[in-house]
């Protein structure tokens, strides 16, 4: 996984102190202890506190002078002994009380900022941001032209690194264009990868395939034409590779399945659903699987990224409606560690595929918009999926489930033959122990074996690591809510996307402490808005980004109806000790 640095974040608490916070990294030793220094203007730096700290990783700074410049670093104390000091993060002189880093963007015309996702693109131990800057789009079932995807590249001091253009023969919208930023290759650099046509334009400004193939048809849809799956260097934005994309449309009328919204079609609803995920699919090396179709037959191709090639390590396809995979994906998925034996598997909606590319199980609950996997009920052995369904056109079933990840068997259901668009699992009571679920007419919230425990929460959407304690908060829009405890924070002057999902261009543990960042488009789409906490804690764990799920759920993040990420264990109220991540961190290559 990506050897990170330490994260150090500085913001203006209020007029007389700034909060700092700093990583721990997965592979720390348990007693490593820090000292915090500041350093003003140019006199020699102070250590802010008396003895290491030991409880956290952060501390308010309350005697310095504000009106000067100010760098903070932190050195790691192991066996009374000091390490290697922290890259510094610079304070100016006089900062605005303000909880949020801006990034100014090269919004183009017509376009504005949509999702994002981060990977270290330089090797220097800081994540970079890849944002994806989108203009008219359309869903799969409308007609009428789009403008092409955009990809931007900036460092987290707004420096512009690279743009990839993806061309009039790739359509926009949500379905379209699922994009994975990661060290797939293991040499500490982040890739991207996703699905090309004639006409894209990498960050060098060269064209893949034909730039002057036009294959959109009368009604704006693309459903002719080679289509290309590239791998682009996350440094350059060069693209580095491309290959034929698995699965090819073939017969686009034989994307249907059985069940709700199952039939077939031929203007490319069904055809054009695309998903997209990470995986350590051997244990060891990331591999990026790419989708197509959830309604009825679904294709998932695995691909290895090694030594400069791309190649091919699996398909598994579902084929027809009378295969019991068929018509069981979702607009998401998900990629954990189902069955333990340190490879991942991928959960797609009502179905799960083993890391070996065959199909491990279905529950038969067809397709939904929301999904999560984590230990959801810690009395209950290994991880759970809380899962939402569309129980629509005369089908019959749950429209709320939950079961074993590593099996499928139900452990729970409910909201029986409705249609239910939306839910959310995690804890966020932070009186009781285990996550807790709610869902779109829910009327309550419910504990993980199905027992109504309280109100329904005012927001069926994101969920985020934002106060002191192990808890969740609700993230929905541009405000962060305590469950039962009212509104928190509010981003004036940001905005969330994609309309009534209202969800972040990113929610990740992006630098200091343990606890979320929250990313946001401002009012007037030139800028993001990287918001972090500034609330004290005393809860110390290792950065969520270096246990492997929750890393890879951040790539998968801007899939299809984005989703809040998960751990691998359970992560709330009453919670044993975070395991130790099983991790080797990769040194960049030069």
């Amino acid at each position: 996984m990506e050897k990170l640095d330490r994260g150090v974040i500085a913001v203006r608490q209020n007029n007389d102190s700034v909060y700092v916070g700093w990583r721990m990294l997965g592979t720390d030793a348990d007693d490593i202890a820090f000292n915090l220094y500041r350093k003003t203007g140019n006199n020699p730096a102070v250590k802010l506190n008396h003895d290491p700290i030991v409880k956290s990783t952060n501390f308010v700074d309350a005697r310095g002078k504000f009106d000067l410049p100010n760098s903070y670093f932190v050195k790691p104390v192991l066996k009374g002994r000091e390490l290697e000091a922290s890259k510094a993060f610079t304070l100016i002189a006089k900062a605005p009380v303000r909880q949020y880093l801006t990034i100014p963007l090269k919004t183009p015309e017509g376009y504005s900022p949509n999702d994002a996702s981060v990977g270290d693109l330089d090797g220097d131990g800081e994540y970079e941001i890849v944002l994806h800057q989108t203009g008219r789009s359309r869903d799969n079932s409308s007609n009428g032209p789009t403008d092409p995807p955009i990809f931007q590249a900036y460092k987290l001091d707004g420096t512009f690194l690279w743009e990839i253009n993806l061309g009039k023969n790739i359509r926009e919208g949500a379905h379209y264009t699922q994009f994975m930023v990661y060290d797939l290759d293991g040499d500490g650099i982040a890739e991207m990868v996703c699905k090309t046509a004639d006409g894209t334009v990498d960050g060098k400004g060269r064209v893949i395939g034909d730039a002057t193939k036009d294959w959109r048809n009368p009604n704006g849809k693309i459903l002719d034409g080679p289509e290309f799956l590239t791998v682009f260097s996350g440094r350059t934005g060069e693209a580095l590779s491309t290959t034929g994309y698995i699965p090819a449309r073939g017969n686009i009328g034989a994307w249907g399945g059985k069940g709700g919204n199952g039939k077939n079609d031929n203007t490319g609803n069904r055809v054009d659903r695309f998903n997209a995920c990470v995986a350590y699919l051997d244990g060891i090396h990331p591999s990026v699987v790419m989708c197509r179709g959830y309604y009825g037959r679904t294709v998932l191709a695995a691909w290895d990224w090694r030594n400069g090639k791309l190649t091919s390590r699996w398909v598994f396809d579902s084929k027809d409606a009378k295969n019991p995979f068929s018509g069981q994906g979702n607009h998401n998925l998900t990629v954990a560690d189902v069955d333990g034996d340190g490879k991942d598997e991928i959960i797609f909606g009502s179905m799960c595929v083993d890391d070996n590319g065959k199909g491990l199980y279905t529950t038969g609950l067809r397709h939904g918009d929301a999904i999560h996997v984590s230990d959801l009920d810690p009395e209950h052995p290994g991880l759970e999926v809380f899962g939402i369904h569309e129980i629509e056109e005369g089908t019959k079933g749950p429209g709320v489930a939950v079961y074993d990840a590593k099996t499928g068997e139900i452990l729970w259901k409910g909201s029986p033959d409705e249609d239910v668009g939306r839910g959310v699992a995690d804890n966020i009571d932070h009186t009781r122990y285990g996550a807790q679920m709610w869902w779109a007419g829910s009327n309550g919230l419910f504990d993980i074996k199905g027992n109504r425990i309280g109100d329904q929460p005012g927001s069926t959407n994101f969920v985020i690591y934002w106060d002191g304690d192990l808890s969740r908060e609700l993230l929905d829009a541009n405000h962060i809510d305590k469950y039962n405890g009212g509104r928190i924070f509010t981003a004036d002057g940001a905005v969330a996307n994609n309309g009534t999902k209202s969800t972040p261009a990113l929610s990740a543990d992006i630098f200091g402490d343990w606890r979320e960042e929250l990313i946001l488009r401002s009012n007037d789409n030139q800028s993001l808005r990287i918001y972090t906490t500034t609330i004290p804690t005393e809860h110390r764990h290792y950065t969520l980004m270096h246990d492997p799920q929750y890393r890879l759920s951040i790539a998968w993040q801007n899939d299809g109806y984005n989703q809040p990420p998960h751990t691998g264990f359970y992560f709330g109220f009453g919670m044993k000790k975070a395991p130790k991540p099983n991790i080797l961190l990769v040194e960049p290559k030069k």
